[in-house]
């Protein structure tokens, strides 16, 4: 593989991760908060517990 297509493959991956990254929402925010009502509590971590307590049980 030359250099130039591991700097394009390279380039590409970065890309992606960004893009997969940037579909998440804030945590807090109301389609954060949402998005955690619906996904099963036993695959919350701690700091998902916290987060939901400080951010959508208390509003």
């Amino acid at each position: 593989m030359s250099v130039v297509n591991k700097v394009i493959v390279s380039i590409a991956a970065v890309f992606f991760v960004i893009s997969i990254s940037a579909c998440s929402p804030e945590v807090g925010s109301d389609s954060w908060c949402m998005d955690m009502k619906e996904k099963p509590k036993g695959d919350w971590t701690s700091n998902d517990a916290k987060s939901f307590a400080q951010n959508c049980f208390f509003k």
